[in-house]
């Protein structure tokens, strides 16, 4: 039998259904991986464990296949990013500002999660707050790249892509507000997908950009994203007043549908000077697979692509100052020990509790929404985030899905970009369109490349390249397909980091 770390979610679940092994003996197995990786030498992912409640779950899980009436995900261990409130583990978003919190409720997607039987292992570290390229600002330590130690493995879901790639869960929550499901996933060689904004609910995560941040499951393959995708979407009116009327589905029914005559729009704007050439070998190798599958690729054009990271990044800071402004040391959350009065409470509060990063995005976002800067900044930024949404419209007439780079090259080193925060900004250029638009978008594994850095110092250890695919607003099963048709016809997804 294939080692229990080595299965993915779907054979996971066979197993247990089958009763090959019981989903107590998954949970310790998980459990202990962690615990291992937690040691010095570990990648960093995880930044709470409870083995009393992980092994709880477990049991109940047992009980219900036992009883056979498990469902589809009954007994399947996952662990979710640090910026989903749990009751049964501490909740810090990767920040001191919330070190030691302790929610009173489970977020949405981790209850619908939980009720679909899956068991939590623990809680995933992230960059603060989920600001962040790299997962090199979480104030609980950096997390490692599996596949190279010295590297970042993207953000600011890093963690979890991280434990998937090192086997120490088979599936992971993340969140996506200008492309940290997809990055962090094409660094790590996993899969992830960030569904349509509203599909599934924003409750009980965290803020960073209200109208930018959407959860979405992290996995090895496309087939495990379905599953959990179709556990987690629906409507919650009652509780997320951006979540939108639209039923749950089966995003698995339609996986092996035909690529017959499935167009897809390749923007020339993703394969300009910018993109590195074994990050374009890699993902050219993807598109020239899926023409075999029968697709045909359709030259498209969204012109409005640069101007994704200024809108971007006065956008998202203008909503991170407003939503972390609760953060004030009052209610909850770190209190400063020494102060005068309650505005130096405020002040001590928050300048100790949150760290370089999210400082300089809530400046930032201050100063666009500030008086003579509003309307020359954030007016004029949400003006041409329409346009940008507008491109995708006009490109989708001429194709059904859209595939392209995630990044413009493999994860860098870390600490590579610490005095260049603009550089990591940048790393985001393929991504933030479809998060601006509100578009579904996924990252498949596409193959390997080295990097520049890499050349230079004469090392071969592969890094991996993820092949970005965009569609129309609800198509994310029309993705799903796309990904696990090439994942049928390809490897990628199976390597893993030595030592996984």
């Amino acid at each position: 039998m294939t080692t229990l770390h080595d299965m993915t979610v779907a054979e996971l679940a066979a197993g247990l259904k089958a009763k090959q092994f019981s989903a107590t003996e998954a949970a310790q197995h998980f459990v202990a991986r962690a615990q291992a990786d937690m040691n010095p030498g570990g990648t960093g992912s995880f930044l709470a464990l409870n083995p009393e409640a992980t092994l709880a779950q477990a049991q109940a899980a047992d009980a219900r296949i036992a009883a056979g009436t498990a469902g589809a995900l009954d007994g399947v261990p996952l662990a979710h990013k640090d910026i989903f409130v749990t009751k049964d583990f501490p909740t810090t978003a990767g920040s001191h500002m919330l070190a030691g919190y302790r929610s009173p409720f489970d977020a949405t997607l981790v209850q619908r999660l939980a009720d679909a039987g899956m068991v939590t292992v623990g809680k995933l570290n992230c960059d603060e707050f989920a600001m962040g390229s790299g997962n090199e600002n979480s104030a609980f330590g950096t997390v490692k790249n599996p596949w190279d130690g010295s590297r970042v493995p993207g953000g600011s879901s890093g963690g979890s892509a991280a434990a998937i790639a090192a086997r120490l869960v088979p599936a992971a929550t993340g969140t996506d507000t200008g492309g940290s499901i997809r990055q962090p996933a094409s660094f790590c060689g996993v899969t992830g997908i960030k569904p349509t904004y509203g599909r599934a609910s924003r409750y009980g995560m965290i803020a960073f950009a209200s109208s930018l941040d959407q959860g979405g499951p992290m996995a090895r393959t496309a087939q495990d994203c379905a599953l959990l995708l179709s556990a987690m979407c629906g409507p919650d009116p009652d509780r997320d007043s951006t979540s939108l009327d639209v039923p749950a589905e089966d995003f698995t029914a339609s996986l092996n549908a035909d690529l017959k005559g499935l167009r897809i729009g390749i923007p020339k704007e993703f394969f300009g000077e910018g993109l590195a050439a074994d990050v374009r070998a890699a993902v050219d190798g993807a598109l020239a697979e899926l023409t075999r599958l029968g697709a045909t690729l359709v030259p498209i054009s969204l012109p409005r692509t640069e101007l994704s990271i200024p809108v971007y990044y006065i956008i998202a800071p203008a909503e991170a100052s407003s939503n972390l402004s609760r953060f004030d040391g009052v209610k909850f959350g770190h209190r400063a020990k020494d102060f005068t009065d309650l505005e130096s409470m405020y002040k001590q509060t928050r300048a100790e509790g949150f760290g370089a990063e999210v400082k300089r995005r809530i400046m930032t976002g201050t100063y666009v929404l500030s008086h003579g800067y509003y309307d020359a900044y954030y007016l004029q930024a949400q003006k041409i985030r329409r346009m940008i949404a507008d491109d995708f419209q006009q490109a989708f007439q001429q194709c059904d899905v859209i595939a392209g780079p995630v990044a413009p090259k493999v994860a860098w080193k870390l600490g590579e970009n610490a005095n260049d925060p603009v550089a990591d900004y940048l790393a985001d250029i393929f991504t933030l369109p479809a998060s601006l638009a509100g578009l579904p978008g996924m990252s498949v594994p596409a193959g390997f490349g080295n990097g520049m850095q890499d050349s230079e110092t004469g090392s071969a250890k592969p890094l991996p390249v993820g092949l970005q695919l965009i569609g129309n607003y609800f198509k994310e099963a029309q993705l799903l397909n796309v990904a696990h048709r090439l994942q049928q016809a390809t490897d990628f997804h199976l390597r893993k980091p030595s030592g996984a």
